[in-house]
């Protein structure tokens, strides 16, 4: 995916995250914490399920990645760890509160960058939706909280 910036209002809390050369993150892209460096969703090991997946993504989650680092690139960048950001989802209808994490690619393999998802435990969740859609929608406002850095959900 291209580089989205998805922030839409709300203290985004910043924090300035070391980036592996070999690693690619766009504007927008979910980012967690592998070790000492941020790494976007699509990085991470596969766990075998879907709920496996989103639950050790959200155990190490940062926040959305506020610029980019090209592979070959060595330049910290700018993660955010709160705020509310609009990302894409499945069609569905959302109401506040309702908890979303990342949604797995349709391989069932990894994760994606730049999506979420309803998810059915706060243990598996990255954020929640902080604009209603009674109506299906394909993009939702959601208020974001890194693990790393506030505790979660």
């Amino acid at each position: 995916m291209t580089d989205k910036m998805r922030w839409r209002y709300g203290d985004t809390n910043p924090v300035i995250a070391a980036v592996d050369s070999a690693t690619a993150i766009e504007i927008g892209d979910l980012v967690y914490l592998d070790a000492d460096d941020a790494k976007p969703a699509s990085s991470q090991a596969d766990q075998g399920t879907e709920t496996g997946n989103q639950s050790l993504f959200a155990d190490n989650f940062l926040g959305v990645a506020m610029q980019r680092s090209r592979a070959g690139d060595t330049d910290p960048i700018r993660v955010a760890t709160t705020g509310v950001f609009e990302f894409d989802c499945p069609s569905s209808t959302y109401e506040l509160g309702d908890l979303v994490g990342v949604d797995e690619a349709a391989g069932g393999t990894a994760l994606e960058d730049q999506q979420i998802a309803k998810v059915a435990a706060a243990d598996q969740a990255i954020a929640r939706v902080a604009r209603r859609a009674p109506v299906a929608a394909t993009n939702v406002l959601v208020d974001i909280r890194s693990t790393v850095m506030t505790g979660g959900i």
